[in-house]
């Protein structure tokens, strides 16, 4: 639809003036073009006129804008449209004509600016967007409970039944080192187990008593939970004129409140009601993983002896690369100084497991010496 050019002398007599608007306002009549530039504070507003000085009425006005976009278009090569959703700000605002160029760039920069609004208001999501958001939901951290009970349970596992197995291949009887080891290994993945399972629940019931000694204090001294916030905040450099508004809408909420506490007073956070069932499983089966695998090259070995400088093999590798492993994940992997701290902790389980498997050989040797 075309736009209106017309004055309405109605509105302009509305319009009220003062000495600001007064200096402000200014009229430039552009020579050889009907059209009045009227500039109120800055603001320019074209206003077509007729030959007489006068305003054009709203017939006249569409139809010298009608005869003006025609032949912008005709003077177009290929008839391409004056005004397209894909055309820049810029193209469309150089739409101009040498005899009315103030009043059609106008006209068209603020059509083009609607259209430029109209296409920029929803952009679409980027690939770059798509592809961080992929990579950071894969790089989703691993529970550091579950990692800390992983490695209690393959540290144990390896080092324990590795001594047991060396202990009893002094006895030189390679079933007797199987069923023992394998036996060892039930009980030892089930104490494991209860003590993970044990002890993720008194962290719970400790947290419980927390939240009730809390609620109490709450309850029972509000001045003394308002000096503990004020102590928290004044620790940290937070002045007292700002900790005054936190301390009072902070009591204006009694559960708020107990959360703070919880969380700076007594340093503790709410465990996962499966944290029980998840330590014990994991504490289990690393115990259970790491302690069979001295025990493999039993089941293939007859000759004792043979099966245990098999089994001081296999174990010398595994316990350097899950001493590696171990500081790798607490630490880091990249750099130097990681590389070097995972190669002493390699060296470190080492050290361990062979003090205790050799420490068990040597008990076991002495007591059967003594028996013969």
């Amino acid at each position: 639809m075309p736009i209106p050019l017309y004055s309405d002398k109605s509105q302009t007599k509305d319009t009220p003036t003062n000495n600001t608007q007064s200096s402000a306002q200014s009229n430039a009549t552009t020579g050889g073009d009907n059209t009045t530039t009227t500039s109120f504070a800055g603001n320019s507003f074209p206003t077509a006129i007729n030959e007489q000085g006068q305003p054009l009425s709203k017939e006249e006005a569409d139809r010298l804008y009608e005869e003006r976009m025609e032949e912008e278009y005709a003077k177009r090569e290929g008839g391409k449209p004056l005004l397209t959703r894909e055309e820049e700000d810029d193209d469309t605002a150089t739409i101009t004509n040498s005899s009315n160029g103030s009043m059609d760039q106008d006209i068209e920069g603020q059509r083009s600016r609607s259209y430029g609004s109209f296409r920029d208001s929803s952009p679409s999501p980027s690939n770059d967007d798509v592809e961080s958001t992929g990579s950071g939901s894969a790089r989703a951290r691993i529970d550091p409970r579950i990692v800390s009970d992983a490695i209690l349970g393959l540290s144990d596992g390896l080092t324990v039944p590795f001594a047991l197995s060396a202990g009893l291949s002094a006895l030189g009887n390679t079933k007797v080192v199987v069923l023992g080891g394998l036996a060892e290994l039930a009980a030892g993945a089930i104490s494991m187990g209860l003590g993970g399972y044990v002890g993720a629940k008194s962290e719970a019931e400790s947290y419980q008593t927390t939240v009730r000694e809390t609620e109490d204090l709450i309850d029972s001294s509000p001045g003394e939970t308002q000096a503990i916030v004020y102590d928290i905040f004044s620790s940290h450099g937070v002045p007292e004129d700002a900790i005054a508004p936190i301390n009072t809408s902070l009591h204006a909420s009694p559960d708020r409140l107990r959360e703070f506490l919880i969380t700076f007073h007594h340093k503790e956070s709410e465990p996962d009601c499966n944290q029980a069932w998840t330590s014990a499983i994991t504490l289990a089966l690393g115990y259970f993983i790491g302690g069979f695998i001295p025990l493999v090259p039993y089941f293939f070995v007859s000759h004792v002896i043979f099966a245990l400088y098999c089994s001081i093999a296999v174990m010398v590798v595994t316990l350097f690369v899950f001493g590696y492993i171990k500081t790798g994940v607490v630490r880091g992997w990249q750099g130097s100084e990681n590389i070097f701290a995972g190669v002493k902790g390699g060296i470190q389980m080492v050290v361990v497991g062979g003090v205790a498997a050799g420490a068990a050989i040597g008990l076991v040797r002495l007591i059967n010496g003594g028996e013969s």
